[in-house]
């Protein structure tokens, strides 16, 4: 019962914290740039595999019509538009985190950081693609070129965070 009651209210703690982080952005069209992946990259650090609770559902929020969105943007023309693909993407990278955070080889756990944001990238800029009739190239110039060094921050911060809530 503890377990139930702290997966609770940490899925609703990450919600709130990935809500707060869309908002938090640099509008770069067509994706912006927001702290929305550091929060993911963090409810998979500490809640490890049931990280992807709160992820999918924010993704469930949104999609359903709060504004949690980017700058309180909602409803599924947000995951069918530009940015759709990072969004759902958002949950297999907080389940590569969780699964990495449950060793404790610190030269995984980084590895795992890197792996969950290529993923995001990957589901971001198939969608991207797609949606906005681009090429691969010209998806990856637009939704990966100019998050790469803020993407390599938001990893150290996580992994760094993730170091100080584990020695508490």
């Amino acid at each position: 019962m503890i377990q139930r009651a702290r997966i609770l209210a940490l899925s609703a703690t990450f919600i709130a914290l990935i809500a707060v982080g869309s908002w938090l952005s640099i509008p770069l069209p067509p994706v912006p740039i927001t702290l929305q992946t550091l929060f993911v990259l963090l409810a998979g650090i500490v809640m490890k595999r049931y990280g992807v609770i709160p992820v999918a559902l924010y993704i469930l929020l949104g999609a359903i019509g709060l504004p949690v969105y980017h700058n309180g943007t909602a409803g599924p023309g947000i995951l069918l538009g530009p940015t759709g693909g990072f969004l759902v993407g958002f949950i297999p990278a907080a389940l590569v985190v969780g699964l990495v955070y449950e060793h404790k080889s610190p030269k995984l756990r980084v590895a795992g950081l890197f792996a969950a944001t290529a993923v995001t990238y990957v589901f971001g800029v198939a969608w991207l693609s797609f949606s906005a009739s681009l090429s691969i190239y010209q998806a990856i110039l637009i939704g990966v070129a100019p998050f790469v060094v803020g993407d390599i921050v938001k990893i150290a911060a996580a992994y760094t965070i993730g170091k100080r809530v584990e020695t508490g």
